[in-house]
């Protein structure tokens, strides 16, 4: 990576807001990431300490809870900090490389995982007979691997792209954290060819992504609608209505962002917000709230039972 900036603090604008608010939006933003931490944490060790979650679908729930818990980490404490002194909003050259690094990794991989979870969800409902041998442990394994190994390899890309480019001023940053739209907008050269590169390289990732989670629902709603009792068509459908309700709330505004030309730093930066702090908390809302499984196995924690269970 070259790096021939002359630039080496960037200064976070933060989101459009009235001063006022400051205060206001730093409690709304601190309890909402406190939430986020505990509640991913809640589920990391439910699933943890409950032999009854010990399946392919919750071994693919911890590395989304993981993935959130660190997702909201990434952004919301220097947001929080923006918040409460002027001084929070500079960030190093080299902070902001890393921030973007990690914001892209785990974002990426958090696309490609709900693209593995929407194939195991298939796999269970299409194949329930044969589906423990078709989705064994070393399948979820090499499965989960690969969607940490294709989101390291797809953020270090967007990253080399963003800061191969020489950065002489201005340094302010229009968003709340180091993105590569508003970055690339700083370049001392033409972005132009780096702007289409990222474009096509998101666009074909959550996309392509897409695409396969909106066909693996389409053949599972075939499948459903093929269960002869009522009962089996609403436990099948309620398994999956969970997954269908964050991946919409993740892709939507993700795609809002980053496919279309013309972006607003106002409306991206209010957007955004939805799916680096809002949809991480959304998660172990939705999967606890909207499971019977989870639920039992939280009250077993409350009264001890499951500790004792694996003993």
């Amino acid at each position: 990576m070259l790096n021939v900036s002359l630039v080496t603090t960037f200064f976070l604008t933060g989101l459009p807001h009235a001063p006022a608010l400051d205060t206001m939006l730093f409690g709304i933003f601190l309890v909402i990431y406190i939430l986020t931490v505990l509640g991913n944490l809640l589920i990391l060790l439910v699933i943890r300490v409950d032999s009854h979650l010990h399946t392919p679908m919750y071994y693919f729930l911890t590395n989304l809870s993981f993935i959130d818990m660190w997702f909201s980490t990434v952004t919301v404490p220097k947001m929080l900090m923006a918040l409460v002194t002027p001084g929070g909003r500079a960030i190093s050259f080299y902070s902001c490389v890393a921030q973007l690094y990690s914001f892209h990794f785990l974002g990426s991989t958090e696309c490609f995982l709900y693209t593995v979870m929407s194939y195991d969800r298939y796999l269970a409902i299409s194949y329930p007979l044969r589906y423990s041998s078709m989705m064994s442990r070393r399948v979820c394994a090499l499965l989960a691997a690969g969607t940490w190994l294709s989101g390291s390899l797809h953020s270090a890309v967007q990253t080399t792209l963003t800061f191969r480019l020489p950065y002489c001023g201005p340094s302010q940053v229009q968003h709340y954290f180091c993105d590569a739209p508003p970055i690339l907008k700083l370049a001392c050269a033409d972005t132009s060819a780096n702007e289409m590169v990222i474009f096509v390289n998101i666009g074909v990732v959550a996309s392509g992504c897409f695409l396969l989670i909106v066909l693996s629902y389409v053949s599972i709603v075939c499948s459903i609608l093929r269960i002869r009792t009522s009962e089996g068509r609403h436990r099948a459908f309620q398994t999956c209505a969970s997954h269908c309700i964050v991946v919409l709330c993740f892709f939507g505004p993700g795609l809002f962002i980053y496919l279309r030309p013309g972006s607003k730093h106002a409306v991206d930066g209010v957007v955004a917000v939805f799916y680096t702090v809002l949809t991480p908390l959304l998660n172990p809302v939705v999967y606890t709230l909207r499971n019977k499984e989870v639920k039992k196995a939280l009250s077993k924690l409350k009264n001890g039972s499951v500790f004792i269970q694996s003993k």
